[in-house]
């Protein structure tokens, strides 16, 4: 069943609907966009928020583009572990 979820990006909120087993991908997610969203801003506060999302989208999209193109590596097999351990973690310390 979808739940709502509210995630802080750029210190706007917004409510998203989830399952359970969604949320921690979810909270990861957010907070990974942003961090990229404020490093590409940088120090200029007037850049328009659209226009940074735009921005932020098109990077990423362009790094999973880049790495769905490459073979495997050998140790994404443990990346892939590390995530899924971060994204257990998250769930719960989100639980405390």
């Amino acid at each position: 069943m979808s739940e709502p979820v509210t995630v802080r990006i750029l210190d706007r909120e917004y409510t998203v609907g989830v399952s359970d087993d969604e949320r921690a991908g979810l909270a990861s997610a957010a907070r990974m966009l942003d961090a990229r969203m404020r490093e590409l801003r940088g120090g200029n506060k007037m850049v328009a928020p659209d226009r940074l999302a735009v921005l932020t989208a098109l990077n990423l999209a362009h790094e999973l583009q880049q790495q769905t193109a490459k073979p495997a590596a050998p140790g994404r097999a443990a990346l892939a572990l590390i995530d899924e351990a971060n994204r257990k973690l998250d769930a719960l310390l989100a639980q405390s």
